[in-house]
């Protein structure tokens, strides 16, 4: 299976909206579905020390991805909190992501969290900050949630890229995050090869066979009807 690098992942993304005529909300919700479907796999509700799921998510597509996790995971037994600090509030997509996740109850929050009432409420933390376009140093703006990330004692699980982590070579220091499960999307990209210790997933199946073969991406066979795989 092939490790896709920054340049690999656009290209990738655009014809699959260019070419293939995904729109950008198509794509969101099956890639939110499957990390919700992938989240039920690895961590079901009665395996946490609560069913309470803290949801980061940032400005851009993969923040998008995490709001419609959010809404899966509230029909699935999960108590879905979520923080949402920077909004794309000039964007219908987002506006509906966050009407849509609300109207079900789920709160939809700007004020990050402290560390304390973390460890105390949750039991587990999905992190879909910052996706494969992302280039560091992260914006002061996201340093209170990302020093939260870097200290819990919770799993963290990161939707396809580690929020912090360089795309191509993975963390960058002692202090980047350190998630206990990570859903590639589409494919892996090549930070992924940095995981230790780490439970691997690959959701988003909606790769045409001839993109997969374009970019000799050698995907694994997802398993009847299921939404992901796991990969090790």
């Amino acid at each position: 299976m092939k490790y896709l690098n920054q340049q690999e992942a656009i290209r990738v993304d655009e014809e699959l909206f260019n070419e293939y005529k995904f729109s950008v909300d198509q794509l969101m919700e099956l890639a939110g579905l499957s990390c919700a479907h992938a989240i039920a796999d690895a961590y079901t509700p009665d395996s946490l020390s609560t069913n309470k799921v803290l949801i980061c998510c940032g400005p851009g597509n993969n923040g998008g991805d995490g709001l419609v996790a959010a809404r899966h995971l509230a029909l699935m037994s999960y108590d879905p909190y979520v923080y949402y600090p920077k909004r794309a509030d000039k964007t219908d997509l987002f506006k509906n992501l966050q009407h849509q996740a609300e109207c079900m109850g789920i709160t939809v929050t700007v004020d990050c969290p402290v560390t304390a009432r973390v460890e105390a409420e949750f039991g587990l933390i999905v992190d879909a900050l910052f996706g494969f376009s992302f280039k560091p140093p992260v914006r002061d703006s996201f340093k209170p949630i990302m020093e939260l990330l870097q200290n819990t004692k919770l799993p963290i699980v990161s939707v396809d890229i580690p929020s912090g982590w360089d795309v191509e070579l993975g963390p960058q220091s002692n202090c980047d995050i350190k998630p206990d499960c990570l859903i590639s999307l589409t494919a892996p990209k090549l930070c992924a090869k940095h995981l230790s210790n780490a439970k691997h997933y690959l959701g988003g199946r909606f790769v045409p066979a001839k993109l997969e073969e374009k970019y000799s991406m050698s995907l694994p066979q997802y398993n009847g009807r299921d939404l992901f795989v796991r990969l090790n």
